[in-house]
Parts: C-alpha cells; structure tokens; sequence
C-alpha cells in the first residue's frame, strides 16, 4: 500500500459509476470521480484492483493498487467518463500526441489544425471513437470561466481526452501491461483548473510541469539557418559552405548552420555521407567552424530504412510486430517520408541504447556538432509493437532512447522535431511547433496559429523553434514534407510583415530559411532586425491572436494582426501618453495618449508597435 505523509488516502473501488450533469461543475465532476481501471478484455477490474487518489489543490495524483493474489493485465485507467455540462459550442484546443497534430473548434465539431493527424496520418487508436487530444485541453465557455485539463508529468504513460458535444472522457493508456499481484503503479499527474485570464492558467500549469520534469535549459535562444526550405533533401556541400560563409561575412548574429537532412545514404546511417551531397559531411563541418559559426546536424534517431547497414546488421535492436519481426511502420501507421518503410528502434534494447549513445558521441566529440535537430522521433513512442523489456511502455522507451542520446551529444543543443510533445518533456532543449512552413500566405497563416497556440510553452518547457523566418522575394517551390514539390509559392510583402511580425511574437529560436546569397538588401534589413529573438513570448487575451503584448525594459511590444482577407481596424491601447515607432520600417508613428488606432489595416498584414512612455 502507498503511503503519503500526514494526509489519509480514500482507496476506492476500480468499478466506480460514472456521474452525471447534476454535479455543479465540471471541476466538481472531476473532483467527486472515483475512476475506474479497464482490463484488457475491456471490463471493468475487480474491488482488488483500486485507485488511490490524493488531491493537492488543483493536481491529482493517481496511482493503481493491486490487493489481489492474481496478476491482471490493464488497458487503461479512466479517470472519468460521463457528460462535461458544456454547451456544444465551447470552443477548444487541444494537444497532439505528436508536434503535428493540434485541435481546434467546437466541442461538437473538432477542428484539426495540422493536416498529418495523430487519428488519419499515425492511425493512433481513439478509445470509444471519441475524438481525442492528449496531455492538455483547454475549454472557453462563452460567459464562463476558462477551464484548464492536463496532465503535468508524462514518465510513463498517454494522458487523454475523448470528447464530443456531451461527454468527456479523461483516461490514461497503460497499453495492456501487466500488473502483478501486491503491487503498484504511479500514474500521471493530472491538474484541472478554472480561471479567467488564459496565460494565467498557463502559468500554473507550466508551474505544476516543472515539478515533475524540470525545464532542460541552453541559453540564449539559438538562431543561426537552416537548408531544408531552400534545398530539401537535395542540399549539397556547395549549399551549405556558401550559406556559411554568407553568415560569416554579412551577418555574424547567427550561430548554427543547420544541415537539415540530406546528407546520409540511408536513414539511420548518420556516420556515412551519400553521394548525392557532393563531399565528406565531416569537411563540411569544418568548414562551418573555420567560419566562427557552429555546425548543426539533422538526425531521425529512432528510425532505419530497409537497407541500411544499422538495420541489416542489428534487425533485433527494432520494435516487434506480434510475430517478432522487425515492424514496418507502415503496417501500423505511417512509414515514413521517404527511404521506408522505416524501423522503429527499440529504447529498451540494451544494444540500442548503447548504439544510440556512441553515435552521439562521436557526431559530437569526434565531428563536432554541437545542435542536433532530432526528427522523426514520434517512432521512438510508436503504438501497436513489442518492445525488448515488455514491461515497458512506449513512452518509457522513447525517454530511455531519448536519455541515451543525452548522454553522448554532451553539451549540444538538442531541438525535437515530429517528436512525442509530453514524452519529451526535459527531455529536449528546443521544441518545434508547427508543420513546415512554406512560402505561400496559407502555409504563413496556417502555421502562424499553430505556433501561437502553443506560445506559452516557449520559455518554460523549451525553447519553441517556429519553423524558419522566409524572407525571399522570388515565386519559390512549396516543398512536401518528403522533399517533393507540391506547387509553386509567393507572398506579397504585407503577408512577408506578418510572418516576420508572428515569429517575432513567440520569442522562439530564429532560424532563416532562404538561400542567404540571394536576398536583396531590403530582406537582409528585415533578417538583421529579427535578430536577436526576444526568447520570451508575446501574451495574447484569446485565440484570435489579433493583439499580442510583450513587456520589456520600460517599454511595451505589441505585435497586430489581420488574418482576414479584407481589410480591417485594429486599436492599441495603453497607459497614459506615449511615443510609438513602426518596428519594421522605423517609422515614427508619433506621441498618443491611451491609444492608437491602424485603420484599414491590409488584408495578410502584421505590425510591430514600439510603445515607449512619455513623461
């Protein structure tokens, strides 16, 4: 039995009922759930199989006793199920398992952010076919106070929540393991919140997070460029030396040079260069030091294609299907951008644990990376396998590979990418969050909210990598995430504002995706005033992120928006008089007292006011 100081724990019974909409709240209905534990036949367990609960202000934590004599195989713990009280239309949003998926809209009709879901593009199961987000959901009853739902530490098992216009289903995946008879499991720590002010809600949040996975810090917030926009996967060594020197000679504020894929044979063989690249990556990065800059490497550490030496040599260092075969991701799910179907190694391998380990090590000590921009790591936590420590889950496998990787690439910066967000958490110094971005005014916008529903993360979990700053004026490639062409780009220079403006807003990392030789002066003006990027977010009222504000150093930052096709006024207000300036341009927007009108503010279009007192 668990035991907690000075406080008396109710064990309840596994086979609680659900509660109904007379609870006063939903914060009450939460607070008044026994839970229940499912088996994995999908009854619900026996009294011998309980929950022990201990509430501390706005956190629960959970944990399964088993007082029986037998062992008993667990799908999941519902820790509440039943009607959420909500009208329909509550707006919401909602976590992905993995960094491309986000939800939006209503209760009743779900919105997706991302196009490569967690349901559609990873076939990640939904219990009861509910629509499901993971970790955290946020709801804003018109009239009401905001409510926060979230799990604040993720060491070994999937918080969830499954919802539509009436019901709410908040669960944890134990994925079918094996609970022996006297013992325990912790489960996650689940916070449930109220409170009218959404960044204040965020805040203790981050606040209940810290507590259970403290932040992995690397300051300052990196900036530096990185190849894949303007090159994909058919980046050379030519590329990524002019870009270098480009840096070198011209603007000296950026730090890393991001070879981003392309350069290895197969995936998983990132010690081997192939020909396609044009020359040894290890001169390459030579290179890139002799110019005063630092090299920064893409690696997809927890997948292998077919024909890779990593797979044909080691096939038992990979994640098993039910007839203990290596997987192939796509038998699951997705099987990879390209070079597939990809193998997902195995984090509880002892092998490949120790592989992972040296590879880092040696790319770091040996080459000298000192950025590593890890992709593709949602394999890392892939569903429907077997692992080599069966007693494992897939999160605990992904953080062992994950703490592998820590221990060889040293002091780098490690930035993940297509990642499992909470199964990174302190995990990862830098977070991407949102899909590619593209030259084109719909990739601008779509990728524009995507990150800034995520803004409040930047600077307390990680730092937020936004994606690349484009600031190119020629019709450009849209490129795939397989590094195809989908189409041909182009944005006018009031959409380029708003993506320089939006990107300065999440005060996230700052990395330039044009090809730097090419720039005319007037972009190359607006890179260097991106630089440095503030490292703190803009603080925005409500997800119309039409206003963001940010104070600094006795003045205020306000970053405008006007995401609509037409154009529309915008109002700043502020205390007292004071002098404006157009961040951008420079402009002097003059001395206003309490407030300052944009009329006809352009459709696509951002600002960035500089509101300073005037005494």
């Amino acid at each position: 039995m668990l035991r907690y100081p000075l406080i008396l724990l109710a064990v309840v019974a596994a086979t609680g009922s659900t509660l109904g909409v007379e609870a006063p709240s939903l914060l009450q209905l939460l607070r008044d759930s026994p839970g229940r534990v499912i088996l994995e036949d999908g009854s619900s367990a026996s009294a011998d199989v309980a929950l022990v609960r201990k509430d501390e202000g706005a956190v629960s934590r959970w944990a399964v006793v088993n007082k029986g004599k037998a062992a008993v195989k667990i799908r999941e713990v519902v820790l509440y199920d039943g009607d959420h009280g909500l009208p329909g239309d509550t707006p919401l949003h909602g976590e992905g398992f993995t960094k491309l998926s986000q939800t939006a809209g209503m209760l009743e009709k779900p919105v997706d952010l991302d196009t490569y879901t967690d349901r559609a593009h990873y076939k990640i199961p939904e219990p009861d076919r509910l629509r499901t987000v993971y970790s955290v959901v946020t709801l804003a009853p018109a009239g009401k106070q905001r409510l926060l739902l979230g799990f604040s530490s993720c060491r070994r098992f999937t918080g969830r929540f499954g919802f539509d216009g009436k019901r709410l289903r908040v669960s944890e995946d134990t994925e079918n393991l094996t609970l022996e008879a006297g013992k325990t499991w912790m489960l996650e720590d689940f916070m449930a919140a109220a409170g009218e002010d959404r960044e204040a809600l965020y805040d203790g949040f981050t606040a209940a997070i810290s507590k259970n996975h403290p932040r992995l810090k690397h300051d300052p917030v990196p900036t530096g460029w990185s190849s894949w926009i303007c090159f994909g996967p058919g980046v050379t060594a030519k590329n990524v030396s002019d870009n270098s020197r480009w840096m070198k000679e011209n603007l000296p504020g950026l730090r890393y040079v991001q070879i981003d894929d392309g350069y290895q044979p197969w995936m998983g063989d990132w010690l081997e260069t192939g020909k396609a690249f044009g020359g040894g990556v290890q001169e390459v990065l030579k290179g890139i030091r002799k110019d005063g800059l630092e090299p920064a490497l893409w690696v997809a550490p927890f997948v292998a294609s077919p024909q890779s030496r990593l797979f044909k040599e080691h096939p038992e260092w990979f994640v098993t299907g039910d007839d203990g075969k290596p997987l192939p991701s796509n038998k699951i799910g997705f099987g990879g951008w390209r070079m597939g179907p990809w193998y997902a190694l195995d984090g509880t391998h002892p092998g490949a644990l120790k592989w992972l380990e040296e590879t880092f090590r040696t790319l770091h000590r040996d080459w000298g990376v000192t950025y590593f921009k890890l992709d593709a790591n949602y394999w890392g936590a892939i569903h429907g396998g077997h692992h080599h420590d069966p007693n494992a889950t897939r999160v605990e496998a992904y953080r062992r590979g994950m703490e592998a990787i820590l221990r060889g690439a040293g002091d780098s910066f490690i930035l993940g990418c297509n990642h499992p967000l909470w199964p990174s958490l302190g995990l990862i110094h830098g977070s991407r969050a949102s899909m590619d971005v593209a030259p084109s005014w719909k990739s601008f916008k779509d990728t524009g909210r995507e990150n800034l529903y995520r803004n409040w993360q930047n600077g307390r979990l990680w730092w937020n990598d936004p994606d690349s700053l484009l600031l190119g004026t020629k019709s450009a490639d849209v490129m795939g995430p397989d590094g195809k062409p989908v189409g041909k780009g182009g944005v006018t220079l009031d959409e380029t504002l708003f993506h320089a403006t939006l990107l300065r807003a999440t005060g996230g990392m700052l990395l330039s995706g044009d090809n730097l030789p090419s720039l005319p002066p007037d972009r190359i003006a607006l890179l260097q005033k991106s630089i440095p990027p503030t490292g703190r977010p803009f603080r925005f009222a409500d997800e119309s992120f039409a206003l963001g504000r940010l104070q600094d150093a006795g003045r205020e930052w306000v970053a405008v928006f006007n995401w609509d096709d037409q154009p529309a006024d915008r109002e700043v207000t502020f205390g007292g008089k004071a002098k404006l300036t157009d961040y951008w341009s420079g402009g002097d927007l003059g001395e206003h007292g309490g407030s300052f009108k944009l009329s006809a503010m352009p459709p696509h279009s951002g600002r960035l006011l500089e509101i300073v007192p005037v005494k």
